[in-house]
């Protein structure tokens, strides 16, 4: 028996549609590729998205199901793009400006974009591989100054083709189980990988990581979208700010420590979004320059890799700021984790908080994991055993966009992620790493993420990757590649290896340690360690 409940389509128009109408007056922020400043409000947002939609039907020739690429900063302009684009029935594929030029000609046409929104400042990266895309019928320049010129053919202005177009838009009927978005994979291990939201997904991911559980976001909040919005779209959080009413910050390019700090004090923003190395270099700027008021700002919500504790304890220490550990995937939209001390938690001293605080956390309501052992059974909830993490949930993919490879997928239906984790009787999951980077040393598995963490809590060191190198007794052992907080001070691989002897076994302690100047990073800022393999390999690592 079926219930008696209307049908009511979870869409990105129903968002929309719900923030114009609750919440007309909020604020769009954005700090433009130019530097100007400019905002708008939810109702004017409204307004653009509904002109959008007539040039795109009208102008451009796009119909139902139709690849849209957006090339773009985050700006109220790209957030326009995220509404208008699936309002009509498209797909807006969001194309990662930080790939190499090969693996975006390779998502471009894989794709099958027939338009591309892209910002003038990104142009001549595009311009680079222009000729090679066979299904992109034009280009539409976004905050491309007077007299701009590119070599890119067929380009129209998006402001030109906005102005005079009409408020007046009425959106299709839309089944929520259709495409509105899709994101690549950064192809770190093989060609990028494409991952098709639906409508549904989207909703219901966004209005999950609102929730306090989550991101504990109210109307009540100034958001900053660090984020990238060609990043997992921009881990939903343009959908999740309009569901819950929150003011948003766009930063466009202006992602230096000393950009985001004056934003952060100038919008009073109380909560942000952003990978680790962004924290981090905020944490050393306010360290060196502490601002000469409070922030407003309450806690700052971080995924990509792992938050280190000493981070945590030093954001918290020094400036009140708290950091919030999360965890996902392209493939699970993203979020699927946050890690947020429960009532129970508070008898504990500050360390064992600390502890659970730097754990990836508890799934959210719509996601299932669990740990699978290398012989297939299901691992204890102990906190101690390891094996890979795998999910399942409502917004977690099915399958990879044109193919029906199904090797990260059981025959049981769950998503491998790769992630070698454990999780605890409590339910929180913790990361000791990728299934590639563990190393394998006398038969004894060393976690590279542990000793990362361990080795940026001290005081000396900013950054730590390490990776597993060959060994002729012991298969493989730690190499550490660091970097030092102030390049005029030093520490010594004796110093290191004495300061992680207090909480690993003798083992699992690199005896080889690198000193760079920068850690190599992927294009969504995590630590690429198949860079450091390569330069290792090529004996450049000295």
């Amino acid at each position: 028996m079926e219930g008696l409940m209307m049908q009511y389509p979870l869409t990105t128009t129903a968002i929309l549609e719900y923030g114009n109408r609750a919440f007309q007056h909020k604020k769009v922020i954005s700090y433009l590729p130019d530097g100007s400043r400019h905002a708008y409000s939810f109702g004017d947002l409204h307004k653009r998205c509904k002109k959008l939609a007539n040039v795109l039907t009208q102008k451009l020739g796009i119909t139902k199901g139709d690849m849209v690429g957006t090339y773009a900063w985050n700006h109220y302009q790209h957030l326009e793009l995220y509404y208008g684009i699936p309002g009509i029935g498209a797909v807006c594929h969001t194309i990662n400006i930080r790939l190499s030029s090969q693996q975006t000609e390779f998502i471009i046409n894989h794709s099958e974009d027939k338009v591309i929104f892209v910002d003038a400042t990104l142009a001549p990266l595009l311009e680079k591989i222009a000729a090679q895309l066979e299904t992109v019928e034009c280009y539409v320049l976004i905050n491309a100054p007077e007299g701009f010129s590119t070599t890119l053919p067929n380009t129209m202005h998006y402001e030109d083709l906005l102005e005079g177009q009409s408020e007046e838009f009425e959106w299709p009927s839309l089944d929520e189980n259709q495409a509105c978005g899709m994101c690549y994979t950064s192809g770190t291990t093989g060609l990028p990988k494409g991952v098709l939201y639906s409508h549904r997904s989207t909703y219901l991911h966004a209005s999950t990581v609102l929730a306090p559980n989550a991101a504990n976001c109210s109307n009540r909040d100034v958001v900053l979208l660090i984020v990238p919005q060609f990043h997992v779209m921009a881990w939903g959080f343009p959908y999740m700010c309009v569901l819950t009413g929150a003011d948003m910050v766009m930063p466009s390019l202006h992602l230096q420590p000393e950009a985001i700090i004056d934003m952060l004090q100038k919008e009073k923003i109380t909560k942000a979004n952003g990978v680790p190395t962004i924290w981090l270099g905020v944490y050393e700027a306010m360290k060196k320059n502490p601002p000469k008021e409070k922030l407003a700002l309450q806690e700052y919500l971080v995924g990509g890799s792992a938050l280190p504790a000493s981070l945590i304890d030093g954001f918290e220490r020094d400036f009140g700021i708290r950091g919030v550990h999360a965890w996902g995937m392209t493939e699970t939209s993203p979020l699927g984790t946050v890690s947020r001390l429960q009532r129970k938690h508070a008898q504990l001293g500050q360390k064992e908080q600390l502890e659970i605080r730097a754990k990836q956390g508890t799934e959210f309501p719509g996601i299932e994991m669990r740990i699978v052992m290398d012989d297939g059974s299901i691992a204890p909830r102990d906190g101690k055993t390891m094996g890979e993490l795998q999910v399942k949930g409502a917004w977690v993919l099915h399958s990879y966009f044109k193919t029906h490879n199904q090797e990260n997928f059981t025959k049981d239906g769950w998503f491998r992620t790769g992630d070698v984790s454990t999780i605890d009787a409590d339910g929180y999951m913790q990361i000791t790493d990728r299934t590639k980077d563990l190393i394998k040393s006398g038969g004894e598995w060393i976690s590279s993420v542990a000793l990362e963490s361990a080795l940026m809590s001290h005081p000396r060191i900013k950054e730590a990757a390490v990776i597993a190198i060959p060994d002729a007794t012991w298969s493989e052992r730690p190499l550490a590649s660091v970097v030092l907080a102030d390049k005029n001070e030093t520490v010594t691989p004796k110093e290191l290896m004495e300061f992680l002897g207090r909480d690993f076994a003798k083992y699992q302690i690199p005896d080889q340690y690198v000193f760079l100047g920068e850690v190599p990073k992927t294009s969504v800022g995590k630590f690429n360690k198949k860079e450091i393999r390569r330069l290792y390999a090529e004996g450049k690592l000295t």
